[in-house]
């Protein structure tokens, strides 16, 4: 229990974090939406290059964030001697793709379609280097659970970044998808700096004989990386390539880039539970009671997805004002890409398996298959069905990999997840979902109030099965039974 407590603990650090920076985010999707003209495509253009950037940090990190942990608390291996050898490969990739982007940006702005400006390219080339000169730096921090400076560091860029959109978009009234990508630059650069000092404190050391070990872990946890951002980002970079009327292509991809966001709390409790777990569940490895943890981890996590998940659908006749009225026509694919996003966070939980015996090569193999399935459908499917078919293909994708993972780790290294329980969760978020869709054509305040009921319903269930209020942490003491 007391490792679950710690557990609750840095996942509410890192997930306020993370749900403040996406909650002052969001405001951006609004300032973007309702600024920046429908019919340029401005909004779809910026979706587009940010799904490029988020494959390039991928290949740029080369799975040494997961790879500095394993090391890291390796009793062989000495922290700094890890950290350097990560920091060592990464600034190598980084530089030669530096020089590769500037040297060879005519081609590549011809090939993507940005002929008139690679100017584009050329500062999210910038940014995605910087971020991944970042990511050691911030997995290091992790490592020594700093959630607090990790968190206030993710939080600056944040308020910089808002902070700057809003002076360019609101007070200089500029409109233009150049200065989202400008201001972005300007940001990142300046989180860089407050990394100096710590990188003067760090014993830097290169060892020849753990970068090869690291290289033997890390290559196919990078394969498994591409498959996975594949599956989160291909649909926006193929999406221009194959809709057959190239006018529209940008104009709807921005429609569903803004409705996608309103999803993406699921990438972020997932993202917030992925920061506080990891380092834990390499630290756990070595006790006796590691696998119980692991299925408990698994069956809280999918309880407070499946909330969220009827949270946003719950309050969808308010959530959807936060994008301007021109795009809201992609809504309907919200609960599906939320759906989706459901399964790579029990993916990412199934994933454990394989990293903690170093098969991490399942891993690329399950993800590549997902990947493979996805970017079929999205081929397939996107130039009859438009967004919709990005939509779906998502969910078939991760469906794939999620699948394999549990069918394969339960032969390799099983775990006693509580399939009965999850299920019965399941299956009430399901029905309660239909139920909800009753009230879509209701006013806003009897539909929010509607819903909200079916909400508190499904808490109180939780209250009762599985999460007693005497047992949250920091507030679990006021409820304690006399």
């Amino acid at each position: 229990m007391a490792n679950m407590k710690s557990l609750a603990k840095d996942t509410a650090i890192y997930g306020l974090s993370s749900i403040v920076g996406r909650f002052l985010n969001y405001l951006l999707v609004p300032l973007y939406t309702y600024y920046m003209p429908h019919e340029t495509g401005d909004y779809g253009i910026s979706t587009n290059v940010y799904a490029y950037v988020a494959l390039i940090l991928v290949l740029l990190t080369f799975g040494m964030e997961t790879t500095l942990f394993r090391f890291a608390n390796d009793e062989k291996s000495k922290p700094d001697t890890v950290f350097s050898t990560a920091m060592a490969v990464v600034g190598s990739l980084t530089a030669i793709f530096l020089l590769l982007l500037f040297g060879l940006i005519g081609p590549i702005s011809n090939t993507l379609g940005y002929t008139e400006h690679p100017d584009y390219l050329l500062m999210m080339g910038v940014v995605v280097a910087l971020d991944a000169l970042q990511a050691i730096p911030f997995s290091y921090l992790r490592y020594q659970k700093r959630a607090l400076r990790f968190a206030s560091l993710k939080m600056l860029f944040i308020v910089f970044n808002i902070g700057l959109n809003v002076l360019y978009f609101v007070v200089l009234g500029k409109t233009s998808v150049f200065y989202v990508f400008f201001i972005n630059l300007l940001c990142t650069a300046s989180i860089t700096l407050f990394f100096i000092p710590d990188l003067f404190k760090i014993q830097w050391k290169f060892d020849g004989k753990l970068l090869h070990q690291m290289f033997s872990y890390s290559w196919p946890i990078l394969v498994l990386g591409i498959a996975g951002v594949l599956n989160q980002v291909a649909d926006k970079i193929i999406f221009p390539l194959v809709y057959p009327n190239e006018e529209q292509a940008n104009v709807l991809l921005g429609d569903y880039g803004s409705c996608v966001k309103i999803a993406m709390i699921m990438a972020m409790i997932t993202q917030a539970f992925r920061y506080a777990y990891e380092p834990i569940v390499f630290a756990k490895s070595k006790d006796a009671d590691k696998t119980e943890y692991y299925a408990s981890a698994m069956k809280y996590f999918l309880i407070f997805t499946l909330l969220a998940f009827l949270c946003v659908i719950g309050w969808m006749p308010l959530l959807q004002y936060i994008i301007g009225a021109n795009y809201r026509e992609g809504l309907g694919v919200v609960p599906i890409v939320m759906a989706a996003e459901i399964m790579m966070g029990v993916y990412f939980n199934l994933s454990f398996w394989y990293k903690l015996i170093d098969k991490t090569i399942y891993g690329a193999w399950f993800s590549l298959a997902g990947c493979l399935i996805l970017l079929a459908i999205n081929i397939l499917f996107i130039p009859k069905y438009g967004y919709w078919a990005c939509a779906w293909g998502g969910v078939a994708g991760y469906g794939t990999a999620m699948v394999l993972s549990y069918i394969v780790g339960q032969k390799k290294n099983p775990i006693p997840y509580p399939i009965k329980d999850i299920t019965f969760y399941v299956l009430i978020t399901g029905g309660l979902f239909c139920l909800m869709q009753v009230s879509s054509d209701w006013p806003m305040i009897g539909a929010l109030a509607f819903n909200t009921l079916l909400i508190i319903l499904f808490v109180a269930y939780i209250i009762y099965k599985d999460l007693p209020l005497s047992s949250i942490p920091v507030i679990g003491k006021y409820f304690k039974k006399s």
